[in-house]
């Protein structure tokens, strides 16, 4: 009998992963039974979650932070499972955390923008999941490294996990302001490309850092076609001991999910579809290009302005040339022409001179 209800569970999993879109979402942290519960309850109550997920071990910039109630809290996330039937996800950064999280018969686990980041951690875990029948999610890794992503993916498939499944919550970025971790679109949509194959879920909260932009994100993520969402939940958001401000509660998680429009194709309307998501990605990715180019515009008027404190002309024509040169061939590399690498850098650079002018003549 218990093998039979070990093989129904996992048949269960496998189905819930096929879902469109997939929800998945619970508390930043698990505080105390009672809150688990009752977020669990609270998000049962919705009809909409799928997955609940909560943090069992928190790993901090620095210490003396919450860092998690720890595997004591596992025994509250199983009993949240069978008081609401869905399934449970946790974040795990060590065999040891694996184990523990598998034998209080967690059905999902994830690796965090912290362990993704670390190629011998990935391994670890990858070893100690070896055999193992469980779905595994990756997030993206802190710093904006695809090929860290990339390799995360690879060393969780050699050690046979048959459902992997990424998450995009992210990328840390120097002044910026708008995200808690800027989406970065363009790698999101690249990465992607690469496994078109697996469940891609993305993380509003992680991005966001806030409630306020959660539904606008999600939106964008829902018209870049990603299968679902992983948003935070919390009983009572304003006292959660770790990420108050991304938090929602169960009721207005549903209300955000019902303001979200969800897009899919249809058979008839399968071309018109597959041509608006390639619309967005492009509106998406112009956007971050007009967003770089503005951050470059900023760093000419820092050099105009050292020029003209420094009695150095504008114009420099050897270092122009290096760039120039240097553009070219990494252009063709990636499939563009010379002629246009040099007429879209032409264009650069005189908007560069024309920014740095006014700084000298100001």
């Amino acid at each position: 009998m218990e093998t039979a209800n070990i093989a129904a569970q996992k048949e269960k999993v496998l189905q819930v992963l096929k879902k469109r879109p997939l929800i998945i979402s619970g508390p930043c942290s698990a505080e105390t039974e009672q809150q688990v519960m009752a977020t669990a309850l609270g998000l049962k109550a919705t009809g909409k979650v799928d997955v609940l997920r909560a943090g069992i071990w928190k790993p901090r910039t620095r210490p003396g932070s919450f860092e998690g109630i720890g595997t004591k809290g596992l025994p509250w996330l199983q009993a949240a499972k069978d008081a609401t039937g869905l399934l449970t996800a946790v974040e795990v950064a060590t065999p040891k955390q694996a184990e523990d999280a598998l034998h209080f018969g967690v059905d999902i686990l994830w690796l965090g923008a912290r362990t993704t980041v670390n190629p011998f951690s990935v391994q670890d875990l990858a070893d100690a999941l070896r055999g193992v029948d469980v779905p595994v999610l990756i997030k993206n890794p802190i710093n904006p490294d695809l090929e860290l992503w990339t390799g995360a993916v690879e060393r969780i498939d050699r050690a046979g996990i048959k459902d992997i499944g990424l998450i995009h919550r992210g990328f840390a970025s120097y002044g910026n302001s708008e995200y808690r971790n800027a989406p970065m679109w363009h790698l999101a949509i690249e990465m992607k490309r690469r496994y078109p194959e697996l469940l891609f879920i993305n993380d509003p909260s992680h991005i966001c850092g806030r409630r306020d932009n959660l539904v606008a994100v999600a939106q964008e993520a829902i018209d870049l076609d990603y299968d679902g969402l992983i948003i935070e939940s919390h009983i009572d958001p304003d006292k959660a001991w770790s990420d108050a401000k991304q938090q929602v509660t169960p009721e207005r998680l549903g209300a955000m999910l019902d303001e979200i429009v969800w897009r899919k194709e249809t058979v008839h309307a399968m071309d018109h579809e597959t041509l608006e998501k390639y619309r967005q990605q492009i509106n998406h990715l112009d956007d971050e290009m007009i967003q770089l180019i503005a951050q470059r515009m900023k760093v000419a008027d820092q050099i105009g302005q050292y020029k003209k404190e420094n009695g150095i002309t504008i114009l420099q024509t050897n270092r122009w040339n290096e760039i120039l040169e240097k553009a070219v061939i990494k252009g063709e590399k990636k499939g563009l022409s010379k002629d246009f690498i040099t007429k879209y850098f032409d264009a650069i650079h005189m908007e560069s001179i024309a920014h740095q002018n006014k700084v000298m003549n100001d």
